[in-house]
């Protein structure tokens, strides 16, 4: 089982999402259908923040004095294995071209593999990383 603790750090995402506990339990429910996922014991946490916020995290740990769309804080735990951090800023204004959840998926699946050890350094790597996060993307998403 995938376990997402869901910290609402700012007022608008509320008014998006109206329970995000449930949003998050809901797209991790329908994750488990992927066999890559199926025996996975883990624990995380998302917060979902503002661009303030998340520009002080960027300076803190990456010494990025700008704010950021997605943050990711893995841990060397047995089943909790980090912390994502999301702006609400960026993925609103980025759904204007799209879809806000489209956009919100995106982010909190990013930063969900590089909480399990994904990273995008190298060329290949991105590759590997895109490829999976897409797989996730169409279970939840109708994308061509």
């Amino acid at each position: 089982m995938i376990k997402a603790n869901v910290i609402i750090g700012h007022y608008q995402w509320k008014k998006k999402i109206k329970n995000p506990n449930n949003y998050f339990k809901n797209k991790l429910r329908k994750i488990l259908k992927i066999p890559f996922f199926r025996k996975k014991n883990q624990e995380f946490s998302i917060l979902l923040t503002n661009n303030k916020k998340m520009k002080s995290l960027n300076y803190k740990f990456r010494e990025k004095n700008k704010p950021t769309d997605v943050l990711s804080f893995p841990l060397k735990n047995k089943n909790y294995i980090g912390d994502i951090a999301i702006s609400f800023e960026i993925i609103n204004k980025r759904s204007k071209k799209t879809n806000f959840f489209l956009e919100l998926d995106k982010m909190w699946i990013h930063g969900y593999f590089h909480l399990i050890g994904y990273d995008h350094k190298k060329i290949n790597d991105y590759k590997k990383m895109l490829k999976k996060e897409n797989t996730v993307l169409k279970y939840f998403h109708k994308l061509n």
